[in-house]
């Protein structure tokens, strides 16, 4: 039952509501805003059916479940560097830049079967959505994350744009409002809906907005707005390659008036539970481990474009700019390093679990929110205005009158005109495009709001007893001496 590329894609007819440049898209599959991401995820699913890989992407669960090694519970550090391995060779496979793959989900998707008791009374409906998705390596998306307008009143008190419960029926619930952010909605197969920690509930009004549900995104009354298509406006393969394959569509799900079964609800006007399952559930720890992983493939990939550049540039020899490629070098080798460190010594979980380590996680967290940008600091001071001094697409290399002045005057110091050309719309499309724009405004907050992000690094040193160990540290030091001078006769000089 795991999917592969061709069931993935066919799994996507499924009339679903999409909207995209004031039209529905009646099949994401062929349609020119989506075909090529649709298939650059298809080739995802193909990779657990290859046999030069299935057994390195693959293993069989406690239940029994053949499926990616995400999509299961890690009981071990040896599993979770397997499971880290895995994340890694999906990443690769789209250089880094499609982040929310199935295997982003499958991080909370895999708690549901190892921890389903948080969800009582809805435990059963954990388990069940649990095999369902495991045994096909379902492709979630979430929304957890509320419109940004009204965010200085309570939830209950902007019930025309959050979503919340209207009515309760015999077989299920009725629900109405939007949610943000829904990456990659449109191709995926249900969406995980939910409310973020930072939410400010009000005990007795706030209830009918503390709500946890899966939906398959064929629900009727389940629209999806999407934001405009790099994919759709890219010029070609030569002049926009990342961006014409891997645009993780970016979406608004509005909810009208849309029934969800009790058998889909996980968390129903639990204001405590709803607060909590972010972390209680281990999915703050797991998911750290597939963006780190992402982060630094996307990392490893830049690291080799940058050095490209600068050697076509006739620069990388240059001791200042070596010094800046290190750096990107240095946050390479960190990013890699963190998910080291969150799989050797991991957390212990709920029934003999473990999980990525929390304070690891948690420092993973912060560093990826500014590494996007960071490095497109050094891709602009180092290569200059290289990346925009190019011809206009690649028209212009297949035009007699143009061609022989590209080639003279285009040339790179250790390539043809061509090959230079090839390689800075591939540096354009990476830092300089709207698709590198979004990608940098993505890393800032897709981990949460900058604050919060921070906040929770601390907490969480707080709650490993970080903070109380450095705190020792200090008050031991402090105890060494005081007005008269030492105090600890280990200090005192005899002969002084």
């Amino acid at each position: 039952m795991l999917m592969t590329g061709a069931s993935y894609l066919d799994s996507l007819k499924d009339g679903r509501t999409v909207f995209i440049s004031g039209e529905r898209v009646r099949d994401v599959t062929t349609h020119k805003a989506f075909r090529n991401s649709a298939r650059s995820m298809a080739k995802l699913y193909d990779a657990l059916h290859d046999p030069a890989t299935s057994d390195m992407m693959l293993t069989t669960s406690p239940e029994g479940i053949r499926t990616h090694r995400y999509f299961t519970s890690s009981y071990s550090s040896a599993d979770l560097f397997k499971a880290r391995d895995a994340l890694a060779h999906w990443a690769r496979m789209t250089f880094g830049f499609m982040g929310r793959s199935p295997d982003y989900k499958a991080g909370f998707i895999a708690t549901l079967g190892s921890y389903p008791e948080f969800y009582n009374p809805f435990e059963a409906n954990a388990q069940r959505w649990y095999r369902t998705a495991a045994e096909r390596a379902m492709f979630f998306n979430h929304v957890i994350v509320n419109p940004p307008v009204d965010r200085n009143r309570p939830v209950h008190e902007a019930e025309d744009v959050f979503v919340h419960v209207v009515r309760e029926r015999d077989d299920g619930i009725i629900v109405r409002g939007a949610k943000m952010v829904g990456t990659s909605a449109a191709l995926s197969n249900a969406t995980f809906v939910a409310q973020n920690s930072a939410v400010s509930y009000e005990k007795g009004k706030g209830e009918d907005f503390a709500l946890v549900f899966i939906l398959p995104m064929d629900a009727s009354g389940l629209k999806v707005m999407c934001r405009r298509s790099y994919e759709e406006s890219a010029q070609s393969p030569f002049d926009n390659p990342l961006s014409s394959r891997f645009d993780e569509n970016d979406s608004i799900l509005i909810f009208d008036d849309v029934f969800v079964p009790w058998e889909n609800v996980l968390i129903y006007r639990n204001i405590e539970k709803a607060r909590s399952f972010y972390a209680a559930s281990g999915f703050l720890n797991r998911y750290a481990l597939q963006s780190t992983s992402k982060i630094a493939v996307k990392l490893d990939f830049l690291l080799g474009l940058l050095i490209l550049g600068l050697r076509s540039n006739g620069t990388y020899d240059f001791r200042g700019v070596q010094t800046k490629v290190a750096e990107v070098a240095g946050w390479r080798n960190l990013m890699w390093s963190l998910t080291t460190a969150m799989c050797a010594e991991p957390d212990l979980g709920p029934n003999g679990t473990v999980l990525p380590r929390l304070e690891v996680a948690a420092t993973a967290r912060y560093f990826g929110t500014y590494l996007n940008s960071k490095i497109k600091e050094i891709f602009e001071t180092t290569l200059g205005g290289a990346p925009i001094a190019m011809p206009s697409s690649a028209a212009d290399l297949l035009s007699p009158e143009m061609r022989p002045l590209i080639d003279r005057f285009y040339r790179g110091s250790d390539s043809g005109a061509e090959e230079r050309v090839k390689l800075f719309k591939l540096i354009w499309d990476a830092i300089g495009s709207e698709f590198g724009g979004r990608h940098e405004l993505y890393e800032y907050n897709y981990a949460g709001n900058n604050e919060q992000v921070r906040l929770d690094l601390l907490g969480h040193s707080a709650k490993q007893g970080i903070v109380d160990h450095s705190l020792d540290m200090v008050r031991a030091c402090m105890s060494d001496y005081d007005l008269s001078g030492w105090t600890n006769p280990a200090w005192i000089n005899p002969s002084a």
